[in-house]
């Protein structure tokens, strides 16, 4: 096996599970544009804060699946996970932070070392 298919693994693997929770994120934003709850962690507002949300868990996320823009799209995902593990669920127990630090640790490895060869990017 070369690391180049387990860089294919772990972008497919993360960027695909998270597209699982951007797209109801997506939905919700659509479906409910005028009275949209969703937390507000930075102070921009919840609609804003939802938008910024849905751009990296979907966009950014399959962006990453695909290997296109990998390490650029990588930075989105990164500060999301960033943002739930210790704000959202800063005072939360571990379980509940469990999740949002696996995530950012899985986008912290495939920004360090990039697409590799089975990807769009081709590096």
């Amino acid at each position: 096996m070369s690391p180049d298919f387990g860089k294919l693994v772990l972008r497919v693997g993360f960027g695909g599970m998270m597209l699982t929770h951007g797209w109801p994120k997506a939905v919700n934003l659509v479906s409910d544009w005028g009275t949209v709850e969703f937390a507000d962690p930075l102070g921009i507002g919840s609609t804003a804060s939802l938008i910024l949300t849905v751009f990296a868990e979907l966009i950014c996320a399959l962006s990453v699946l695909i290997g296109y823009k990998t390490r650029l799209a990588s930075i989105p995902l990164i500060i999301t996970m960033l943002i739930a593990a210790l704000v959202i669920h800063g005072p939360d127990p571990l379980a509940k932070k469990e999740l949002a630090l696996l995530y950012l640790s899985g986008y912290v490895a495939i920004a360090i070392m990039g697409p590799g060869k089975w990807s769009l990017d081709k590096k």
